[in-house]
């Protein structure tokens, strides 16, 4: 939101409360509160009448600043909040001759306590932020007051995040409200917004606000970011890295990381598409012929029309087209597949559960007592109070019973359309229950799966979100066309989730609005199965890759399997995911921070810590940049060497998928879908090893896990191992040499 019209004059009918000048400074030895005059003071009359802001600065954890400035703090408590650390003592703070210093981990701010506002945030030896003037401020405008700060963007600083955002990738010169909405993938709103952006400047900063928080990135004070909540109140954390991994760690240690979600999920999930005609004679048509074409699946999924029409959401299987729903997904199991059926939070007035849920108190309502409701999406439809405990319990023994029939994963659509106008049971505000309900109606359905199917085995895919959805994987990018443009934007939007504490995401192959050519579809199915997560879905076509073309299916058929093989390698990416909240999929800011010329990539990534992908959004051709030392492509074995960029042609059946140096990269022995014992026959792929590698490598194993030491010495690489199973290695170009042993020892000089 902009306050200002231009530098010097505020915008017409706004009223400003800056913080001015620090008056005096209150500190407990692990916080520090300034009291901060809004005028200059020059003698006593001066205090008469002139408000002042408080700025409380805090940590709850080593490494993070929390700020919370206000005006007026006597307000009622506002819900929902974050759930996030009560912890308040992670800090040693001073007053002193100038300014008063608080130190958490490596982050030491200073605040100074004589002469105008001023406060700084230094690591390492240099200052990686800080507030100038004008930086603390309440706004009195036409529409209400709100709560404001500014942080000074350094030359060359760079922000990312704010949630899964389809513009550009860098949100330097945007606007951006963390509002969710419903407006597919090629506008600047968005499903998921998340109130925390990322900075290649050593620091992140997270807003603690559920309501719409509205972010001004170099836009309207070009040197600054500014970020502001509607209340005399605004509280936010600063949070020190140095690096954009260990930013997201601590970011993801405040609000949650992403679990371990279950390795079938990795494998290709097909879908009906959204509004085909389908049968159980359809859906079995699918199945088999995936199967007879040799591309493994793992996953069918339902959409919307496995219900009847207009009792969107009665939960009951539609009798015309599925007669025996048990007996169709007893075949789905069978064929070794999982279920998934798609569900939302709304109970359309047609539903036997309408009149049930409002009987019961279960739906959300207007003031004066009625059922909200409007015709949007479904005709009558309510929307399921989940801020109600009896109401989310409902709601979950509905979708048990499906369990039971045997679905194994839900996909939670929607989640972003939520009333203003209404009432919550629990007494919540409207505008900042509007971001949080994902959250709710995620974790309900999140923690079903996960108290039914057991640790590690919940899985969602999930459309909206905000901050601390990354709790409940995985999500996808939403209505996209079906061209080479909105692959693009889909990437962009992945890329700038994962900026946002994000581990898992996937998003539609082909595109879901009309139908893809040829050529889109097949591009797209390279760039989907090398992503965390991997769903054949659309609107109104099938997405079968027959559809298409006979290279379709040779293109889905050889992904698919090299996805499956790359299974060792995808898990213990994940692991980084759960222990430390890395994203799979990483942003080459995320982790090439030091290479100036990664800053504003976003047509390629990493999926992992050592696999490139550019994906080739084009007939033939791609221009993608590789960092420094010898990188060679995984499909090709061509070498290239950066730091460098490279202009390429490429048929369907490749594109740069480019292996790291120094790298170990485990691959797998079954090519037939991502469950089996990745430990058996594992191959390791030994490349560009430094002199002096030493490494360890860990392989996931339904029986025991595999424990692989590597190193280099001179001319001699020894691989060591603990596996009783059998397993090769070599290096990446040349032939494979089979082990039997515990150690091998490969010579590296030719």
């Amino acid at each position: 939101m902009k306050f200002t019209d231009g530098y010097w004059a505020l915008a017409p009918g706004v009223s400003a409360l800056y913080a001015q000048s620090a008056r005096d400074v209150e500190t407990d030895g692990r916080s520090l509160t300034v009291h901060a005059a809004t005028a200059p003071i020059a003698s006593r009359g001066d205090t008469l009448n002139r408000p002042l802001l408080s700025v409380r600065y805090s940590s709850p954890m080593p490494d993070v600043v929390r700020v919370q400035v206000a005006h007026h703090r006597g307000g009622t408590p506002r819900r929902p909040v974050f759930d996030l650390p009560d912890a308040d003592g992670a800090a040693t703070a001073s007053v002193g001759d100038g300014e008063a210093v608080l130190t958490t981990g490596g982050l030491t701010l200073r605040v100074a306590t004589t002469g105008g506002w001023a406060a700084s945030y230094s690591a390492d030896g240099r200052t990686i932020a800080r507030e100038a003037s004008k930086s603390a401020a309440v706004f009195t405008t036409p529409d209400g007051v709100h709560a404001s700060a500014q942080l000074v963007l350094g030359v060359g600083d760079l922000v990312y995040g704010l949630g899964e955002r389809f513009g550009a990738f860098v949100k330097n010169g945007q606007s951006v409200d963390i509002w969710n909405e419903d407006g597919g993938t090629s506008s600047e709103i968005a499903y998921k917004n998340v109130p925390f952006y990322l900075t290649n400047a050593g620091y992140g900063v997270f807003v603690n606000s559920p309501d719409r928080v509205s972010f001004e990135v170099g836009s309207e004070a070009v040197s600054r970011v500014q970020f502001s909540v509607p209340g005399e109140e605004l509280d936010y954390f600063v949070i020190h890295g140095p690096s954009p991994k260990e930013i997201l760690e601590r970011y993801t240690a405040l609000t949650g990381r992403p679990p371990q979600v279950p390795a079938w999920s990795y494998g290709l999930w097909l879908s009906t598409s959204f509004t085909t005609d389908y049968d159980e004679a359809t859906v079995l048509s699918f199945v088999d012929g995936m199967a007879e074409r040799g591309i493994p699946l793992s996953v069918f999924h339902f959409d919307c029309f496995w219900m009847r029409e207009f009792h969107w959401c009665d939960f009951v299987w539609d009798p015309a087209t599925f007669p025996d729903p048990a007996g169709l997904l007893a075949k789905l199991h069978d064929r070794g597949l999982r279920v998934c059926v798609w569900i939302n939070p709304y109970i359309a007035q047609r539903s036997h559960l309408f009149d049930e849920g409002a009987r019961l108190g279960y739906l959300v309502k207007r003031a004066d007592g009625s059922v909200w409701q409007w015709d949007k999406w479904q005709a009558g439809m309510g929307l399921v109070d989940f801020t109600n405990p009896d109401a989310a319990a409902w709601f979950a023994g509905k979708l048990g019973a499906l369990l039971e029939d045997g679905v194994d994963a839900f996909k939670t659509d929607f989640g972003e359309r939520i009333p203003t106008d209404v009432v919550w049971h629990d007494g919540s505000d409207p505008a900042r229950m509007h971001n949080y309900y994902t959250h709710l109606y995620n974790r309900t359905v999140f923690d079903l799966l996960k108290a039914r199917r057991g640790e590690g085995e919940a899985v969602l895919f999930a459309r909206s979100a905000t901050a601390g959805g990354q709790q409940f994987p995985v999500h996808w990018g939403g209505d996209c066309d079906s061209s080479y443009e909105s692959m693009a934007e889909t990437l962009r939007g992945g890329l700038s989730l994962a900026c946002s504490g994000f581990g898992y995401w996937s998003h539609d192959i082909g595109g879901f609005e009309g139908t893809p050519d040829a050529g889109v579809f097949k591009r797209w199915l390279a760039f989907g199965l090398l992503s965390s997560h991997s769903r054949l879905h659309g609107s109104d076509s099938y997405r079968v890759p027959w559809a298409f073309d006979d290279e379709a299916v040779a293109v889905a058929r050889r992904f698919t399997r090299l996805k499956s093989r790359l299974m060792p390698y995808l898990l213990d990416a994940a692991g980084a995911t759960t222990a430390h909240g890395t994203p799979i999929m990483r942003p080459m800011v995320v982790e090439f921070g030091d290479d100036p010329a990664v800053g504003h990539l976003d047509r390629q990534y990493l999926l992992g810590p050592s696999l490139l992908v550019a994906p080739v959004l084009d007939a033939a051709r791609v221009r993608f940049y590789v960092p420094a030392g010898v990188w060679t492509n995984l499909l090709t074995n061509e070498r290239l060497t950066g730091p460098a960029w490279f202009d390429q042609t490429h048929g369907f059946d490749t594109l740069p998928l480019l292996v790291r140096p120094d790298t170990v990269l485990p691959l797998g022995a079954s090519e037939d879908g991502p469950d089996y014992d990745w430990a058996d026959g594992v191959h390791l792929v030994l490349h560009e090893l430094a002199d002096g590698h030493d490494s360890t490598t860990t392989v996931a194993s339904p029986r025991t896990p595999a424990t692989f030491r590597v190193r280099r010495e001179g001319s001699s690489v020894i691989v060591e191992t603990d596996s009783t199973l059998p397993w090769s290695a070599g290096r990446l170009g040349l032939d494979g040499v089979q082990a039997t042993g515990a150690t091998l020892e490969l010579d590296w000089s030719n």
